[in-house]
């Protein structure tokens, strides 16, 4: 019996039809396993993940594996993505244990959840030195009923482990100018000058990173910071990280030079950098970086898009190569053969201005399409017609997989970046398309008590309680449209979600934040981890809303909350930067101000009022908030007292509601922001 059919997550819905005897996570499947005194296999994925689908052929479709599996052991699958607490946990024992991780994850836990023996990927038969599935089962299944105490004893010990190490040890205060030019002194150590980015292969988007620097150069005017934040961005678009026809990010590249990429698209993934392409755009007016955020954020509304307005959580790396072979990168990549059947004489040009060749830069003679050279040595409108054409012929191939579940965090962060998107490039389509996210998120996710579900899907709730960065995401993203929108429930609507954050989420001895909420499912240990994934930490995520929030409403106790939290900052920034780029980002807020902006003018289609208004959300003063509407609007603190001078509209910069000279013209504005 195979309970994941009615189950929302995509990921457990693969594999509602496996042999295998699965079970959700579930203190029923635990249950199971005590009465049956067998020990329980965990199996941790994603929808996306190439090697979770390789394993799941293999030997979790297996008919004589899943025999096995079904009579010696409770089979537990879980999502990662629905359940990032549970993997956390588990991943850190594994991580401990082994001195890696990754997906698929296979732990093998007691009856009472304790882990005992751990690894990812196994392959059905033996190979380069790795024992096969079936002989991990049986060893396993051995050492479970002939070593019984001695196993439990194992257990026992990694969870005492597991609960005597301290992840935190923040300091008692956030971090100052010393800590933040160490962390970029760190950060030069490990940036790669000739390719951009950080570190070796594979090398991932550093997306927090690059929003700290381009936060630090507003700050400071530190060239050396804005530099590395200009090279990384272009050697990333230019390359085969980014699709080049259809735009958007893939979750990185296995080299060092951005060539080949894990063709997974991620939400996450391209909503932050869809922001950090606009804030790019915002500081220095590149036309490269307006492209690159225009066409990620066509990408998220055009294939991400929900019908229920949310966005969906990703696109698989797979798909069908035309043969009926499920092949990674099959959608994206292309022969010189491909072109000439598409493109006809037009084919050479386009191999020359992708960087396609007859020994390809992918696999098979086929190539990852790249911008090898720079546009202006090529005719502009020939180049918008080859990749039109490109782009009609690649839609009719078979597309890959798309998850889609709707995760309350990344739906956040898309958020923020259609918002902010949107508003700098006068594209009313893009705040919209936030709005009905950010309306989903309400409708569906919220409940009457300002408590957070993880994750839905075609409209129904999901069974998971939200974590911390489903909260601070989802208030960074609602306080970013209140901005956009001069719509002041935004700004309630995050209020609400913070307050969680501080009743439920926030140790009141040190401040100190947690991945789970105190009332959560207990597990073997209270997740908590401040340092960046592939998303900011929660930890961070969470610091950075507090912060914009307490500068918009002048609440003391969210600034105090967000300032100790930044704590761990000062302790980690100068160690570890490129693992704590958001909350150093959060940082450069602090020590600006934040600034407050507050525009006041008649009404919503005063053009004088819209002209303030984008110049204040122009201005690339770190974390400044902006609140526009009319004179004494109560849905904006930041807006009481506030008049219009001599008749016209006026704009206040503040810091902690000290405000300078108002002003009307928006060059003076500028400014002010400088």
């Amino acid at each position: 019996m195979n309970r994941l059919a009615h189950e929302t997550s995509p990921y457990l819905l693969q594999h509602a039809d496996n042999p295998v005897d699965w079970w959700p996570w579930s203190a029923e499947a635990f249950a199971e396993a005590r009465r049956t005194n067998r020990p329980v296999l965990l199996s941790v994925g994603y929808s996306s993940c190439h090697w979770c689908h390789v394993m799941a052929h293999e030997s979790f479709e297996d008919q004589a594996t899943a025999d096995y599996l079904n009579e010696h052991f409770v089979s537990v699958k879980v999502d990662r993505e629905e359940r990032p607490d549970v993997d956390a946990v588990y991943m850190e024992a594994v991580q401990a244990a082994t001195g890696h991780g990754g997906w698929p994850m296979t732990v093998f836990l007691t009856p009472d959840a304790e882990p005992f023996y751990f690894g990812t990927y196994y392959p059905p038969a033996p190979r380069h030195g790795m024992p096969s599935f079936r002989q991990v089962l049986e060893g396993v299944q051995q050492a479970w009923t002939t070593r019984h105490d001695e196993v439990s004893e194992v257990a026992g010990k990694i969870v005492r482990d597991l609960a005597q190490r301290e992840i935190v040890r923040q300091a008692a205060e956030a971090p100052g100018e010393q800590e933040l030019a160490q962390a970029l002194l760190g950060l030069t150590r490990e940036y790669d000058p000739q390719r951009g980015g950080f570190g070796g292969a594979p090398k991932f988007p550093a997306s927090m990173v690059l929003e700290f620097l381009l936060r630090h150069h507003a700050r400071t005017g530190a060239e050396g910071a804005l530099q590395m934040a200009v090279d990384t961005c272009e050697r990333m678009a230019r390359g085969g990280i980014y699709d080049q026809l259809g735009g958007g990010f893939a979750r990185y590249s296995v080299d060092r030079d951005w060539i080949v990429p894990h063709f997974e698209k991620m939400l996450y993934d391209n909503a932050l950098l869809c922001r950090v392409y606009a804030h790019l755009w915002r500081a220095t007016g590149s036309d490269l970086a307006r492209r690159v955020a225009l066409e990620t954020a066509d990408f998220l509304v055009r294939e991400l898009r929900t019908a229920e307005g949310g966005f969906a959580s990703a696109l698989d790396a797979d798909s069908d190569d035309g043969t009926g072979r499920h092949v990674e990168g099959a959608y994206y990549v292309w022969t010189p053969a491909q072109l000439r059947d598409v493109l006809g004489d037009d084919a050479e040009l386009a191999a020359r201005y992708f960087g396609v060749t007859e020994e390809g830069t992918f696999e098979h003679g086929q190539s990852v399409l790249q911008l090898p050279q720079t546009e202006g040595v090529f005719d502009a409108e020939k180049i918008a017609s080859v990749r039109r054409r490109l782009f009609d012929a690649r839609a009719r191939r078979p597309a890959p997989g798309r998850d889609d579940k709707v995760v309350a965090a990344w739906n956040g962060l898309a958020v923020a970046a259609l918002a902010e998107t949107g508003a700098y490039f006068g594209r009313p389509d893009l705040v919209e398309a936030a709005l009905g996210a950010a309306d989903l998120l309400v409708r569906v996710h919220l409940d009457e008590h300002a408590r957070l579900a993880r994750t839905s899907k075609d409209g129904r709730v999901g069974p998971n309680a939200g974590v911390l960065e489903d909260y601070g995401d989802v208030a960074e993203g609602f306080l970013a449209l209140a901005s956009v929108t001069g719509e002041g429930v935004w700004l309630d609507f995050a209020g609400l979600l913070l307050d969680q954050v501080l009743a439920r989420f926030t140790d009141p001895e040190t401040g100190a934040l947690f991945d789970t909420a105190s009332d959560a499912e207990r597990l073997i240990r209270r997740p908590q981890d401040p340092t960046d994934n592939a998303a900011p930490s929660g930890w961070t995520a969470a610091a950075g809303a507090l912060l914009g929030y307490a500068a918009h409403t002048g609440s003391e106790a969210h600034r105090v909350a967000a300032e100790r939290a930044l704590g761990v900052v000062k302790t980690l920034g100068p160690r570890v930067p490129r693992f704590i780029g958001w909350g150093l980002a959060v940082a450069e807020a602090l020590l600006d101000g934040p600034r407050e902006v507050a525009v006041v003018g008649p009404g919503p289609d005063d053009e004088r009022t819209a002209a303030l208004h984008r110049t204040a959300l122009l201005g690339a003063a770190p974390g400044a908030v902006v609140a526009c509407g009319t004179p004494d609007g109560d849905e904006f603190p930041l807006l009481a007292g506030r008049t219009l001078i001599d008749g016209a509209p006026a704009a206040y910069v503040c810091r902690g509601f000290v405000c300078d000279l108002p002003v009307t013209d928006p060059e003076a504005l500028r400014a002010r922001l400088a």
